[in-house]
This record gives structure tokens, C-alpha cells and sequence, in this order.
């Protein structure tokens, strides 16, 4: 039996895993849908990136948690990366799921075209905090209006310093036992620095025909897909 840690991206809590846990636990494992400090049912506590970082490890430790599979959806791949290392042999493997991947000395917005520049001046503009995005942000990726407007209701501000603040990493990504799922609709192609970590012989490459909220669009595809990480 595996126990699945599970971080959705920016914004979201654990709400957003809803229709992928029972799929998991009818096979036998053991869920755990986190909510990131600062999110959700957790607004108005403070954060930085390695809070979120500490949430996840708190989580596996308070749990007493073996055998875990970490999950880290979009934003949520950063603390995730992190937290992998350092959950030491309790780690079974990692799903990053379109995820943005670490990058020591690295925050999550240095990733971005223009280097963060627009988030950080939203940021900025909204009180330390990301704002929700707007319905049009999610159209395009598979997801109904009512799968949208899901979306966007649950959603709340994400704490700014998480996107701005740098990883920190002790060892190589690509020592990591990681499969790296890649949504395909509109963006066919995994990002350089995800191309680079799967080359090693620890890391796999698994695709959807879907957007970037499969945990919404295609819940029980991607839940098998998870089962499969470590065989049912």
C-alpha cells in the first residue's frame, strides 16, 4: 500500500483533489489531499515557499507516512521537489503532474518569459498576494463552464512569497525516483528544464490529452495513472 501526498497548484487547496481520492482509495492506498499554508481553509496564515516546503514534510511526519508517493500539481511541483529530499526513506517516488520542477537558488517565477516580472508587480499591486484568475484563464484546457466556475469559486489569492522566494535544493533533481506527467492540449511539449531531468534514468515521461487541471478534466485518468506509479 502507497500513501499518496497530494498539493494541487497556485490558489487551490485540497478540495481539488475531490474526484481523484476515492479513485485511489477503492485501490487499497492510503490519501492525503493537503491544503499549503495560507489557501483555502488555511487563508491568513503567513508563507513562504519553505512554509509549503514544511507543510508537506509536516504532513508525511505527523502521519507517520511510509511508502509515500508526493504529488505536486502546477505550482505546487516546487515545494513538492524540495520536500521529496527530505522525507528521506519514506519517499516511495514523485508525480509531478504539469508541474514547474526546482531549481536550487531558483524561484518558481524565473521560469516565466519574462523572467516573474508581471506576477511580481501583481503581487505587489494586491497586497502580497496572487490574485484568483478569471474564468478565461482555465478555457482552452478540457475543462467545462461548470468544472470552470468550480474552479474559480474555490480559488483564493496565493501568497505572494511563495512564487518569489528561491528553492532550496541539497541534491540533484534527477536523483529523484519521479514521473513527470505532461498535459498535452496546447502546450504538446515539457519545458527545457523538465526535457534536461528526463534524461536520468530515474525520471519517466507519461502524457494526457488534456489541459493543465487534469485532477478536473480527467480525474479517473489520472488517478490510474497515479496507481500506476506504483502498481495496484
Amino acid at each position: 500500500m502507497a500513501n499518496y501526498v497530494l498539493v494541487a497548484g497556485a490558489r487551490l487547496g485540497s478540495w481539488a483533489w475531490d474526484e481523484v481520492v476515492p479513485h485511489l482509495k477503492a485501490a487499497g492506498h492510503g490519501v492525503y489531499p493537503l491544503t499549503p499554508s495560507g489557501l483555502a481553509e488555511k487563508q491568513g496564515v503567513p508563507a513562504g515557499q519553505q512554509t509549503h516546503v514544511q507543510d508537506i514534510v509536516d504532513e508525511v511526519e505527523r502521519q507517520d507516512l511510509r511508502d509515500v508517493v508526493l504529488v505536486g500539481h502546477s505550482y505546487s511541483g516546487i515545494p513538492v521537489g524540495q520536500a521529496a529530499e527530505r522525507v528521506g526513506d519514506r519517499l516511495a517516488g514523485v508525480v509531478f503532474v504539469d508541474s514547474s520542477v526546482p531549481a536550487d537558488g531558483e524561484p518558481f517565477v524565473s521560469s516565466w518569459p519574462d523572467g516573474g516580472v508581471m506576477v511580481r508587480a501583481s503581487i505587489a499591486e494586491n497586497g502580497g498576494f496572487w490574485p484568483v484568475a478569471p474564468a478565461a484563464h482555465f478555457e482552452g484546457h478540457g475543462l467545462t463552464d461548470e468544472q470552470i466556475a468550480r474552479i474559480v469559486r474555490g480559488s483564493t489569492p496565493h501568497p505572494g512569497a511563495t512564487l518569489t522566494e528561491p528553492a532550496v535544493l541539497e541534491r540533484p533533481l534527477s536523483d529523484l525516483p519521479a514521473t513527470y506527467i505532461k498535459c498535452t492540449l496546447g502546450d504538446p511539449e515539457p519545458s527545457d528544464d523538465v526535457t534536461k531531468l528526463l534524461v536520468s534514468e530515474h525520471w519517466r515521461l507519461i502524457e494526457m490529452d488534456t489541459g493543465h487541471w487534469p485532477m478536473f478534466s480527467q480525474p479517473r485518468e489520472l488517478a490510474q495513472i497515479l496507481l500506476d506509479t506504483v502498481g495496484e
